[in-house]
């Protein structure tokens, strides 16, 4: 039963409601509701039930929940909380175009890439956001300016309000498109950019110790394609399956974002024989599509293999979401991907990362907050070159 005010959320684990929704949807199946404090929540569960919202229907489900908070904090501006509309196809399409402006895509954005990949564990965030701020604001900081870290502790502390389950507000219709909404733009892209990222990069290189194997297979593959070739190529990848398949499986693992951004419904829709109002909070569970047992060959356990075929050959299968999908996609899945492949190319080209002896098992457990990540570790770095 609810309970006055907080709803149905005293009755999750919060230190991982993802254990206690799985077990809630083998109940009531793929689509069931809960009160998030007085607002009824849909959850979505399973690839077929998110894919009705996020990709069939998409542009039905692709509003935000307009909490006090969001409001207040975003005056309706920005990409990521704004409702689904005009102003925010404004706002994609100007970010989108900047971004390629500033080199996405192309060789300039490599560089300012790779420029930042050598730095190991404890640096990666700041490499990754300091790869952000080289293409969206053309700075670049040194890793002990104050202002930097400062602004990266802001940046982090402010992501984890922003999913509360505030009340209900309208949203006003006047042109937004000013000062503050390129600010907006700025904070989500940073957002987007790079804890995310970084968290990613931290679980594929934990996974890579766990299972020293796969990583000696990522080396072999380095060294095969790259051989003496003096800088590594985002094109490159093509030619690298393997690698491809170990990043894209870390990512499935380590489910950075397993709840992803709420959405809400546009209008009142049918969605598998119930009624969904407008306004509706609906929360497509990211994480039960990565592991759905329906979608992948081994859904619950690190294995590269959920991403080659027979012959060896990448390949991505519709269930792989961690950017979540549909209208609403997180602008920084093209930024993220170049990101990912660089980072963790340069990195173990140069180096195998080895888990300390002194520390016992690698633990997989993970921590779970708006972003799962992994627990703190160490790990030493052993030089690879002659």
């Amino acid at each position: 039963m609810p309970v006055p005010l907080f709803g149905n959320v005293l009755q999750l684990n919060l230190k991982n409601p993802l254990v206690d929704l799985n077990k809630i949807s083998k109940r009531y199946g793929k689509v069931y509701s809960l009160y998030i404090g007085r607002n009824l929540t849909v959850f979505l569960h399973g690839y077929e039930a998110v894919k009705e919202i996020l990709i069939s229907h998409g542009a039905d489900y692709a509003g935000r929940p307009q909490g006090l908070l969001v409001n207040d904090v975003t005056e309706y501006r920005g990409i990521s909380m704004v409702t689904y509309g005009t102003h925010w196809k404004e706002h994609k399409c100007f970010t989108l175009s900047t971004l390629r402006d500033f080199g996405l895509g192309k060789k300039l954005m490599e560089s300012k890439i790779l420029s930042l990949a050598i730095y190991p564990h404890i640096l990666l965030e700041n490499a990754v956001s300091n790869v952000v701020c080289s293409v969206i604001l053309g700075l670049r900081f040194d890793y002990d300016n104050k202002l930097f870290h400062k602004m990266m502790e802001l940046l982090n502390d402010s992501t984890k309000i922003l999913n509360g389950p505030w009340g209900m507000r309208k949203n006003n219709n006047e042109s937004i498109f000013d000062e503050n909404s390129l600010l907006l733009n700025l904070i989500d892209l940073f957002s987007a950019g790079t804890e995310s990222t970084a968290i990613t990069i931290r679980w594929t290189l934990l996974y890579l110790m766990r299972y020293p194997d796969v990583q000696a297979r990522c080396h072999k593959e380095i060294d095969c394609i790259l051989g003496s070739k003096e800088q590594i190529s985002y094109e490159d990848r093509h030619a690298m399956p393997y690698m491809l398949a170990v990043i894209h499986e870390s990512q499935r693992m380590g489910d950075v974002a397993p709840l992803g951004v709420f959405h809400a419904a546009l209008k009142d829709t049918q969605l598998f024989g119930y009624t969904i109002p407008k306004g509706t909070t609906v929360i497509p569970n990211l994480s039960s599509v990565l592991h759905d047992d329906t979608q992948w060959k081994f859904p619950h356990e690190f294995n590269p293999s959920n991403f080659l075929n027979e012959k060896g050959e990448f390949v991505k299968p519709e269930a792989f979401v961690p950017f979540s999908a549909g209208p609403r996609i997180c602008l920084g899945e093209a930024l993220a991907r170049t990101e990912l492949f660089l980072f963790l190319t340069t990195l173990l080209r140069r180096f195998e990362v080895i888990w300390p002896e002194n520390c016992g098992a690698p633990d997989l457990t993970p921590l779970y907050g708006i972003t799962q990540e992994p627990q703190k570790y160490k790990m030493k770095l052993k030089s690879r070159e002659n």
